[in-house]
């Protein structure tokens, strides 16, 4: 019984770890973010409305929606890429691909997943960016084309391991009536298995969009950290992470307005990050009473 209680407490404190880390995030976020709209003078509406973005410069300027243009500019091109493929993908791997194909697109897959995000920027800087510039010359240098690219290939993995996960937990019973009713491959996966395991593949695509919107160093390096506001694939952009990155290094006075930035930024981005992360869990929670 001293056992078993001493090994609850351990695992309340490693439980307790993550929720007084989390906690402590909010609060520096929180205490941080007061301190920047006190000091600046901003108002919150001028912070989320501005369409100007210019904290380091002599006249400065706090809008943030160029931050969130840019962040959103990646994130949708990189959904567009993403999820449609990696939908496929995983329903290739579970309706249609042999035991031996599974064996080794999984891997594949999965190294995908374990390549570090530096990678993929210098990818996209010296091979994707290369490649769209000798079709479209017009493409600048640094484009959010190229960041949303390579961030599309990142989550890619994540898309089709949930969205496989998502379909193999469609009861088998489903897919047997459908085929001895006659239906075809195709219309099984279409009219059944999709239908049957949407839940489970909304909150998949949901929290691949949060892991996009939450990327740093593919999108610094692709994107570059140009702030404007622009729906043009091939400009310079900069996003709420590439903003971070630019701010973290050191250059800038600690304590000053543009240093608390840096905390204005990222608790948008954490509540953002938030957001989508309760709906995928309510989502989740909605696939898990349908099928238990």
């Amino acid at each position: 019984m001293v056992q078993e209680g001493v090994t609850g407490f351990l695992c309340f404190l490693c439980a307790a770890v993550s929720i007084v880390t989390t906690a402590a995030i909010i609060w520096i976020l929180g205490i941080e973010t007061v301190a920047f709209f006190v000091k600046s003078g901003v108002t919150p509406w001028e912070f989320f409305a501005g369409t100007r973005w210019s904290p380091t410069f002599a006249n400065p300027e706090f809008g943030i929606l160029p931050l969130v243009n840019g962040t959103l500019m990646i994130t949708v091109g990189a959904s567009v890429i993403a999820l449609p493929l990696g939908l496929a993908s995983a329903v290739y791997l579970s309706q249609y691909a042999s035991a031996t194909a599974r064996n080794i697109l999984k891997p594949i897959l999965e190294i995908l997943a374990g390549i570090p995000t530096v990678v993929y920027g210098f990818f996209a800087l010296f091979h994707v960016t290369p490649l769209i510039r000798h079709f479209f010359p017009s493409v600048e240098v640094f484009n959010a084309a190229s960041g949303a690219i390579v961030v599309g290939v990142m989550i890619l993995p994540l898309v089709t391991s949930l969205c496989d996960d998502a379909l193999a937990a469609v009861p088998r019973s489903l897919r047997e009536g459908g085929l001895a009713m006659g239906s075809t491959s195709f219309e099984v996966v279409r009219k059944i298995l999709i239908p049957a395991a949407l839940s489970g593949i909304m909150a998949s695509f949901i929290l691949a969009v949060s892991r996009a919107i939450g990327e740093t160093m593919a999108v610094t390096l692709a994107a570059g950290q140009t702030p404007k506001m622009t729906l043009n694939f091939g400009e310079s952009i900069a996003t709420m992470t590439a903003y971070i990155v630019q701010i973290s290094k050191g250059d800038t006075p600690a304590g000053s307005v543009a240093y608390l930035t840096l905390f204005a930024v990222a608790a948008t981005l954490f509540t953002i990050t938030l957001f989508l992360n309760i709906l995928a869990r309510r989502i989740v929670r909605r696939y898990r009473l349908a099928y238990n």
